[in-house]
């Protein structure tokens, strides 16, 4: 019962940081490699 519990959690914060991914890269906010559209937080 115990490993569901925490396998659950792990999926759940998972699937939500990957829609935060894809809503952030859907706005523009998103690097992806591309220095000159994301400002000055670039690493690239």
């Amino acid at each position: 019962m115990g490993t569901f519990v925490v396998g659950a959690i792990l999926v759940i914060v998972v699937v939500a940081i990957i829609r935060k991914l894809i809503k952030d890269k859907k706005e523009g906010k998103g690097c992806g490699g591309n220095c000159n559209s994301c400002g000055s937080h670039c690493k690239h």
